[in-house]
């Protein structure tokens, strides 16, 4: 098949492009570096030329909520009017696990519109809710540091390396429609700042975590990142992960 990654320069969809090649599929990573760009249109009727499935693992540029909203309902629009002209058949949309469950938070309100495009456009669709990625954590570290100190919540994750959320995606994008969600998630929860420590303990740096239910991204999050009852658990731990990274 021939198949369009939007977003497929990215972290995810590096690695989803790779991985279709793989399996003998013909896939094409769209993106503004390749020319294609879903906010203004541009290239999306020449990229999805004989196209049969598009798979969407593209991501804001901003976390907060106005531009969030903005770059995903813009995006999906452009998108499922150029998938409707090239006969696309089957959708598939990466989402955040839980993304529903946090009202007041903007960029999962943002994702939450961007999966009700996908119910909403006609072309049949499968949404591959995730948790949050391995490679987050660092960054989100990174964020939260003060001097010496990375202040975190204890919020509860259950997160996943990418390379096994690529391989969900990739295989939704080789099935059948299923015009419903599938969560995936890594084999353990951790409280964000036991994942601090992990980090810390693997890659020491000179600094050290400090419990702060204040602070960062997650501060206040209700308990709903985990997936609990999700049967679909990667195998890959953060640990091993870590080290061999």
């Amino acid at each position: 098949m021939k198949i369009v990654v939007v977003g497929g320069t990215g972290l995810i969809g590096s690695q989803v492009v790779a991985r279709l090649r793989d399996r003998g599929h013909t896939a094409e990573a769209a993106a503004p570096s390749t020319g294609v760009d879903t906010l203004t249109g541009e290239g999306l009727d020449a990229a999805l030329r004989g196209a049969e499935v598009v798979v969407d693992v593209s991501n804001s540029p901003s976390f907060d909520a106005e531009p969030a909203l903005e770059f995903f309902t813009r995006s999906a629009r452009n998108l499922f009017a150029a998938e409707q002209q090239a006969g696309v058949r089957h959708h598939v949309v990466l989402s955040i696990v839980g993304v529903d469950r946090v009202p007041g938070y903007g960029y999962y309100e943002a994702k939450v519109a961007q999966e009700d495009a996908a119910r909403g456009s006609g072309v049949p669709y499968s949404i591959v809710r995730a948790t949050q990625f391995f490679e987050f954590i660092a960054p989100v570290m990174n964020m939260s540091t003060e001097g010496t100190e990375v202040r975190l919540p204890s919020t509860r994750l259950r997160p996943i390396a990418s390379a096994d959320v690529a391989a969900a995606v990739a295989e939704a994008a080789q099935g059948e429609p299923s015009n419903g969600i599938r969560d995936i998630a890594g084999p353990e929860v951790h409280g964000l700042d036991r994942l601090g420590e992990i980090t810390l303990a693997v890659r020491p740096d000179g600094r050290t975590v400090v419990t702060d239910e204040t602070a960062g991204l997650f501060a206040g999050m209700p308990d709903v990142l985990t997936g609990d009852g999700i049967a679909h658990l990667a195998a890959t731990r953060y640990e091993e992960w870590l080290k061999q990274n």
